[in-house]
């Protein structure tokens, strides 16, 4: 049994994260904002990214970190800055100060793009500063998550829903479900034989047109889809209109645009996890079907 200390753990990420880890017979100690329920195998420690005594605290006594939290949204590069910059910066100041060697930090396919958009710009700037930290570390490059508590695609569920799909101008994308990315990080946390950077996905050979997944979005929802690539500019648009009438809580921003109508977010081959360390398990099919049942369980679809 080892002791597993992990940053957004009440995320959608980290809370699956944490269930396995459970699962696995290990303790957790899990960074929080709020205060959380009691729960065996959990220490709740009170703090943030910016709180360098909490990092500390949380890392201590712990025999790896696996770094999840991180800014996915903001209203700009200050705000992904002070999230996956700094925040990371102090995480590893935290696991130095606590003697904590094993670091295992969850990044973004979008950092291999980093003049694209500013949250590449920023999962960039943490990944170089975690291959500077001297410390045993892996960083985990995953693509679009997706599964049952994740609300980023419920938007193309509930269009999916209505018959109707909308598409950047081109492009593939990979795509991962959360509990095969748990346990991916698990499997990290508790060896350090492994490459440095991976890009791990669903198993798909290529990866997936935009049109294709959309249209498995549709099948999940017992829906035929209408699919409608839109051009940069008109997705530009709609961005500005949903920060309008949303504001902070737009899914589609700007930043995103940018990133979204990039030609290739397929994973690196090259970089997929030593097969004998993990393997995709859950076929995208049946893991999207699962999201939905989800999603219609919460009263959201």
């Amino acid at each position: 049994m080892s002791t597993i200390a992990i940053t957004g753990g009440t995320g959608f990420v980290g809370s699956r994260l944490i269930e396995l880890t459970l699962a696995a017979g290990h303790q957790v100690r899990a960074l929080t904002r709020r205060d959380q329920p009691p729960r065996p195998g959990i220490t709740w420690i009170r703090g943030d990214l910016a709180a360098l005594n909490a990092m500390t605290v949380l890392c201590t006594g712990a025999d790896a970190v696996i770094h999840v939290a991180g800014v996915v949204n903001a209203p700009d590069r200050a705000g992904f800055a002070a999230g996956n910059v700094e925040g990371t910066r102090t995480m590893l100041a935290a696991a130095a100060a606590a003697g904590l060697h094993r670091f295992v930090h969850v990044s973004s396919l979008a950092a291999r793009e980093p003049m694209l958009s500013a949250y590449g710009w920023s999962k960039a700037e943490g990944d170089a500063l975690v291959q500077a930290s001297g410390l045993d570390w892996t960083i985990v490059r995953p693509p679009a998550i997706y599964g049952p508590g994740d609300m980023e695609m419920l938007e193309l569920f509930k269009l999916a829903k209505r018959g109707l799909a909308l598409l950047p101008p081109g492009g593939r994308l990979s795509v991962i479900e959360v509990s095969d990315l748990g346990r991916l990080l698990l499997a990290l946390a508790e060896t350090s034989d492994c490459p440095h950077i991976l890009d791990p996905d669903d198993g798909r050979e290529g990866g997936w047109s935009h049109r294709a997944f959309a249209m498995a979005i549709g099948a999940a929802t017992g829906k035929r889809i209408a699919a409608f690539a839109l051009p940069t500019l008109v997705l530009k648009a709609g961005a500005h209109i949903d920060r309008l009438v949303r504001g902070k809580d737009a899914k589609l921003t700007p930043d995103r645009v940018d990133y979204f109508c990039h030609a290739d977010w397929v994973s690196d081959p090259a970089r997929r996890p030593p097969a004998n360390l993990w393997a995709p398990g859950v076929e995208t099919a049946a893991g999207l079907a699962a999201t939905a049942n989800w999603y219609r369980e919460q009263g959201l679809l």
